[in-house]
């Protein structure tokens, strides 16, 4: 396994900026995809948020385009589809990064910003184009962006790119790039219609890359969890966190309706906040990510479907206000803090009916996450235990339906 960017023989310009980012080792999802992709393999990889799994395909195909340098100028060389236009300026921004010592040039083609700029951009001489599928569509239609010259291909968030009805979409444009030389796959999770909603044709021969953070990854989040009594006990455990512990927080919620909640209840208290929801006008969201990002405001409200594929820096807590519907939702959320190396905390605020989900969390990471207790704020009710269902034994089961079958007779 690699240890050390160093053992990649990757540029040097390329092991500079990586150097300048910060980036003291590859993370699992990095050590694993960079070799096999600087190995021309087609990559099929699971890799959830906050693993590192930008580098692991900007690397690859930076060190690609500095080993197999243009002859002229023209079209863009490798094509990285986004499903959100947030997620689109994320990866180009890493990318200009982490091409920032080459001549490389790094565009972007979303949503929301005019025709005109983006034919202009098109125009000139381009390296790397990161976009979303419906735009760009829009442009390979009116023959303004040729594929043609494309070789390397990488999806990003493929699993998503599915939910959001872009299947159809992405095979026609990876019809358009069939001249590729080579396809990356990434997803946060590879069952089911992670990768089974685009055609077959799509990879070949892939190497499967299942990139769950690792455990040293993972210890880098410190989790606990405190029982509420009631909605006002938990109410104030949640104020008594952000105005006394936290820093810079991400709170989760499940609905819109619960985030139109709290918010009323935190500005009633005079604590400022952001909030991000589902359905929310491109304009308003992009202000309320950008005043965190900025650091006029330290405390941002999400829903899930919101926060996915936002990277938001220097979050110092995770907070699961509500306990999401599933364990792998969970790791998602605590995947938002202990970023580029950095550490975390992720807590969660539970009242009784939330037990069971927080038990099979536990199980899933396989970790002990311990309750912890706020002085003057200790739950009055006891810890509930809920019983494990018992299984049905096979040899059981066969008797029950012997017995079945005789009656019909």
């Amino acid at each position: 396994m690699i240890r050390t960017f160093a053992e990649l023989d990757l540029d040097p310009s390329l092991l500079e900026a990586i150097e300048a980012m910060g980036y003291e080792r590859p993370t699992e999802v990095q050590a694993q995809t960079i070799p096999q992709a600087l190995e021309a393999r087609d990559i099929l990889a699971s890799a959830p948020t906050g693993t590192g799994k930008t580098a692991a395909f900007a690397i690859p195909a930076i060190q690609y385009l500095l080993d197999f340098p243009r002859k002229k100028a023209g079209p863009a060389r490798v094509l990285i589809l986004t499903p959100t236009r947030e997620l689109a300026m994320q990866v180009a921004e890493q990318t200009k990064q982490l091409a920032a010592n080459t001549h490389l040039k790094v565009a972007t083609i979303t949503g929301g910003v005019t025709y005109d700029t983006h034919a202009d951009t098109l125009a000139q001489t381009q390296d790397i184009v990161v976009a979303t599928p419906g735009r760009l569509m829009e442009y390979i239609e009116a023959e303004r962006f040729d594929c043609r010259a494309i070789e390397w291909l990488i999806l990003d968030e493929a699993d998503r790119m599915l939910d959001m009805g872009f299947g159809p979409t992405v095979d026609r444009l990876s019809a358009e790039c069939r001249w590729r030389k080579q396809t990356l796959l990434f997803s946060a999770t590879l069952e089911g219609r992670g990768v089974e909603g685009f055609t077959a044709d799509l990879l070949k021969n892939p190497a499967q890359i299942d990139a769950e953070p690792s455990l040293r990854e993972r210890k880098k989040i410190t989790q606990w969890y405190h029982r509420a009594d009631s909605a006002d006990h938990k109410l104030a455990l949640l104020k008594h966190i952000l105005t006394e512990q936290a820093q810079r927080s991400i709170v989760f919620l499940k609905t819109r309706e619960r985030l139109a909640e709290l918010r009323q209840q935190l500005d009633s208290a005079q604590i400022t906040c952001s909030w991000i929801q589902g359905e929310m006008p491109q304009d308003r969201r992009n202000n309320a990510i950008s005043r965190f990002k900025e650091g006029s405001v330290n405390i941002l409200l999400a829903t899930d479907v919101a926060a996915r594929g936002i990277d938001l820096p220097d979050v110092s807590h995770v907070i699961n206000y509500d306990m999401p519907r599933s364990a792998d939702v969970y790791l998602h959320r605590i995947g938002r803090t202990a970023r580029a190396g950095k550490k975390g905390i992720a807590i969660s605020i539970v009242e009784a009916h939330d037990q069971p989900m927080m038990d099979r969390v536990a199980r899933y990471t396989k970790e002990l996450i311990k309750e912890r207790f706020i002085d003057g704020m200790r739950p009055t009710h006891k810890k509930p235990v809920f019983k494990k269902k018992k299984k049905v034994k096979k040899d059981d089961k066969k008797k029950v339906v012997k017995k079945k079958t005789t009656k019909k007779k």
